[in-house]
């Protein structure tokens, strides 16, 4: 049986207007209500900031050094410790969105400076919010029904068409890939080298094939719209020149 959980987080919010993200983010953790926050994320302005700060800091107020620091007293493994904040990096930033791009034909901006990450009580990434609300999507999503979507305005509607899916997937990509570098560098450079960008990369790699693997299993979509979905920001980062891509097969369609 399905246990629902009632988070205080997502219980608090203060909603004052419906935006289509609000609407994806709630479809998003009815994925897993068990856990409601591995999925979606939270609008900055609905929220208090106790526990929040912007992603950006983590580089420029030193936060990942903090971060980093902290677990290697703890555990004593840098390598490990390294590993373990590539890969929720990867995730805050990849990770959550690809689930909506393949479930809905949806994105939310995953800017560096668009993006707050909220802490538990050990400082330990738990959630993502996002400061501006609006999101891409497809010309055929149903927010545009009988009515064109090149006449929808971002600030009124907080959502706006991009020309196809392929344009759609390599915004994702791209502007991933523009948060996610300089983290990268910063966690090499605080870590000493104990794991390299390239590891970092593939498990970027494995994120987005991870997430376009279980959304089909979870929300009963169609298998192969995601793993294409999947694939088109995976060719999107390669051509970029990020080493995404792994030697193994993943699924049935995606290459990692």
């Amino acid at each position: 049986m399905t246990v629902v959980v009632d988070d205080p987080l997502i219980a608090g919010m203060a909603i004052r207007r419906m935006l289509p993200l609000h609407e994806s983010s709630r479809r998003l953790r009815e994925l897993y209500p068990e856990c409601p926050r591995v999925y979606g994320v939270a609008v900055m302005r609905d929220l208090s900031r106790r526990r929040w700060w912007p992603l950006e800091e983590a580089i420029s107020a030193g936060r990942l050094q903090g971060m980093f620091d902290a677990a290697v007293a703890e555990t004593g493994n840098r390598a490990a410790v390294a590993q373990q904040l590539a890969a929720t990096l990867a995730h805050v930033v990849i990770g959550r969105v690809v689930p909506l791009l393949v479930l809905e034909g949806r994105a939310w901006d995953t800017g560096l400076e668009n993006l707050w990450v909220h802490v538990d009580s050990e400082g330990a990434i738990d959630w993502v919010g996002v400061v501006d609300p609006v999101l891409r999507a497809l010309p055929d999503d149903i927010h545009f029904s009988g009515r064109p979507s090149r006449i929808a305005d971002a600030t009124r509607d907080g959502i706006v068409a991009l020309p196809n899916e392929a344009a759609l997937t390599t915004w994702v990509a791209h502007r991933s890939h523009r948060a996610l570098a300089p983290l990268f560098d910063q966690l090499v450079d605080i870590s000493g080298g104990a794991i390299s960008t390239v590891a970092m990369w593939h498990m970027v790699g494995a994120a987005v094939v991870g997430a376009a693997t279980q959304v089909p299993l979870l929300s009963g979509c169609s298998e192969f719209v995601s793993m294409r979905r999947g694939q088109a920001v995976l060719d999107a980062l390669a051509g970029f020149g990020l080493p995404v891509r792994g030697a193994g097969r993943a699924g049935k369609v995606l290459l990692n």
